[in-house]
């Protein structure tokens, strides 16, 4: 047997183990896992080669806004359009159409809202007020001036800090709230109501195929779009407005460029899955059964850790963690080397940090992972770190 040692000098065996590997080892933040059960072969055909302007396409993307609207519980009040660019572009759509009016606050505490913070910043030139936070920390969300428009996401995909609730959103705000909230929605409750701008992308929580991402609108949004002109040029595929007025048919299917039907019956697909589940409250606990199951594999390993500090803000889907006694050199070396031996064992597949992160392990507990699968991790993780370590 070889040995070798964890941070803290405790011998670890690189033994592989003769427990079972996940039956899907699949735990990427994005693409994420399909949902179980999932057969290309068993998605309709029907809409497929057909325009997306045609009848039966312009129905299968308006089934897939009422699916959404339903599951997630949006209010009748608030508009849900399907746009391209994945949630990227659905977040761009909105900085570039609805800022400038008012002045701007961007909240960051990973890389992704760093990116909302460099857009603000340096391509809308809108001298931001910037509230940040490092990673696995969450900025205080009580400083934030809400009369301002404000920019944040809900869940730090490359962090694993999420927002635990909305009780801090202002009713009497005088600025638009506009929340990412892509590896979040379909897993947390992200109270849509309260905010004016909610975006994501369906190769997250669902297991969706990549592209194209939905925005939702409330009644101030909309009020926005109709009262403001950016002092900037708008692109076409950010335009959600014509002559003064909303463009409704967004919000009924007809979308801004041709969207991919095998996409959106992928998509439809999954939110039918989802349905079959319970909806958002079945969705939620299955994330939250598979972050506990995680959480008891970190609580036996003195190796590991999360990189979250406080449990309550704490993702259900991008779970991040982080290696205890290693500086960043040696945490990066050891990522690397455990990745590989895990993708070689088909043990688990892209649960590597993200890039512009601490070295680490991320690795996905959203709804569409079964909690079998992160339970039969722990032996793996083991071998792994023990093999990366000798």
């Amino acid at each position: 047997m070889t040995d070798t040692l964890r941070a803290d000098a405790t011998p670890v065996a690189a033994t592989r183990p003769t427990e079972p590997k996940p039956a899907r080892p699949f735990f990427s933040s994005g693409p994420c896992a399909k949902p179980p059960g999932w057969d290309a072969a068993a998605l309709p055909h029907a809409s497929l080669g057909r325009s997306h302007r045609s009848k039966i396409g312009k129905s299968r993307l308006a089934y897939a806004i009422e699916l959404t609207r339903k599951i997630l519980q949006v209010p009748d009040t608030h508009r849900i359009g399907i746009v391209p660019g994945s949630d990227t572009g659905a977040v761009e759509m909105a900085m570039w159409t609805l800022l400038g009016a008012r002045p701007v606050t961007t909240v960051a505490w990973e890389s992704f809202g760093e990116g909302w913070v460099t857009d603000a910043a340096k391509q809308l030139k809108l001298d931001p007020t910037v509230i940040k936070a490092p990673y696995g920390g969450l900025p205080d969300l009580e400083a934030i001036d809400q009369n301002s428009d404000v920019v944040f996401t809900w869940n730090g995909t490359t962090s694993g800090v999420r927002v635990p609730d909305g009780d801090w959103i202002r009713e009497d705000r005088e600025g638009l709230l506009i929340c990412d909230a892509t590896s979040a929605v379909f897993a947390q409750d992200v109270p849509i109501g309260k905010l004016d701008v909610v975006t994501f992308s369906w190769q997250k929580v669902l297991g969706g195929e990549g592209a194209h991402g939905v925005i939702i609108l409330s009644p101030r949004a909309v009020e926005r779009l109709e009262s403001h002109t950016p002092s900037w040029p708008i692109p076409k595929v950010f335009r959600l407005t014509a002559k003064g007025k909303l463009s409704e048919g967004v919000f009924k299917g007809e979308t801004i460029n041709t969207p991919s039907m095998l996409c959106v019956e992928d998509y439809i697909h999954s939110l039918e899955w989802a349905l079959s589940l319970g909806g958002l409250s079945g969705l939620i606990q299955r994330a939250d059964a598979n972050a506990a199951a995680l959480d008891a594999i970190v609580a036996e390993r003195d190796w590991l850790d999360h990189l979250a500090t406080d449990p309550a803000s704490r993702s259900n889907t991008s779970v991040c963690l982080k290696f205890n006694g290693l500086d960043e050199e040696q945490a990066a070396a050891i990522e690397k080397k455990m990745v590989s031996t895990l993708e070689a064992e088909d043990a688990a597949y892209d649960l590597g940090s993200y890039r512009d992160a601490p070295a680490g392990l991320r690795i996905w507990c959203g709804a569409t992972v079964e909690t079998a699968d992160i339970q039969a991790l722990g032996p793996w993780l083991d071998f792994a770190f023990a093999s990366a370590k000798a």
